[in-house]
Formats: structure tokens, C-alpha cells, sequence
């Protein structure tokens, strides 16, 4: 992939398709492999920022989940394509704040989003340390692309019964 396609606002890079064994006893997509397909997107957002497999080998760095966020928007079946896209929407020296948003990869409705919040590791002493300036550079790139799509409405919700009033 070239490098202009990781800094696209947002990536759009993640294609997928819905597999017999991950429906549950409802017919649809179990939420376990919702938050499967977007960690995989996520594993090509790190490739993005340039915390790939070979950055891990020689860097002993990583990016560590702390805490993630799934909302369940409509179902997906067997057989249904699925389109992953990615925004980062925040950064500092260790972490990155980033967002999914999952579809259905031919009718185009919104199945699920996911908000996630990682950190930076040294994999050697297993505690957080800050990106390196190559990674940083990396970050920053993608975060002007980014900053054009404004902050997702999803982000920073909180589990919650909404009452109508």
C-alpha cells in the first residue's frame, strides 16, 4: 500500500466479510467478532503510524489497548461484506485516540462503531514510553488529515438508558 492511502481521511482499508461461524443464536454477527474485524482495523491503523510487525522486532515498541467502546448500530449476516474505516481523532506523547466505523460493504448502512484509546509500549520492560520522532512525524501527518473531518458524535459517549423526555 502506498503511503499516501494511510494518511487519507479517513482510511478506508479494511475489507472483510461476515463468516458462518461468527453468527450467534440471533442469525446475525456475535458482538465478539464485531470487536474482531475492528481489531483488525486497528491492526492496520498501527501499520499506518508505522508500529508494524517490523517496527516491533527492532524497536521493541508497541501499542498497548486501553480501553475500548462499541456501539452496536444494525445487524450483519453470513456472507455480508463488511468496509472498515479509520479516523484518529486524538494524540499525545504515548497514546493515540482513534475511531472506527464499520459498514455494510454494499448497501453502505452503518453496522457499528468502535472508539478505542491506545498507548505506546516498550515491549522489553513492558511500560509505556513515548513515540520515537519517526512514529510522532507519522502521527502528526495523519492527524492534519484527519482534524478536516471533525470529531465523530459517538465519541465520548458513555454507557447510559437514555430517557425520552
Amino acid at each position: 500500500m502506498n503511503d499516501q492511502a494511510y494518511f487519507a481521511a479517513p482510511l478506508d482499508i479494511l475489507r472483510d466479510s461476515v463468516r458462518e461461524e461468527w453468527l450467534d443464536y440471533n442469525g446475525h454477527m456475535n458482538v465478539a467478532y464485531y470487536v474482531l474485524v475492528l481489531d483488525r482495523a486497528t491492526d492496520i491503523f498501527m501499520d499506518a503510524i508505522g508500529v508494524d510487525a517490523l517496527y516491533r522486532r527492532q524497536e521493541k515498541g508497541s501499542l498497548f489497548a486501553l480501553e475500548q467502546h462499541v456501539i452496536y448500530r444494525d445487524e450483519v449476516r453470513s456472507g455480508d461484506p463488511l468496509r472498515v474505516t479509520t479516523q484518529l481523532v486524538d494524540h499525545d506523547d504515548k497514546r493515540v485516540h482513534y475511531f472506527h466505523r464499520m459498514y455494510h460493504g454494499e448497501r453502505g448502512y452503518l453496522a457499528a462503531t468502535g472508539e478505542f484509546l491506545s498507548i505506546h509500549v516498550d515491549l522489553a520492560a513492558r511500560r509505556s514510553r513515548p513515540f520515537p520522532p519517526v512514529i510522532t512525524g507519522r502521527i502528526e501527518r495523519m492527524a492534519a488529515s484527519h482534524a478536516t473531518l471533525g470529531t465523530p458524535e459517538e465519541v465520548g459517549r458513555s454507557v447510559a438508558i437514555r430517557r425520552k423526555r
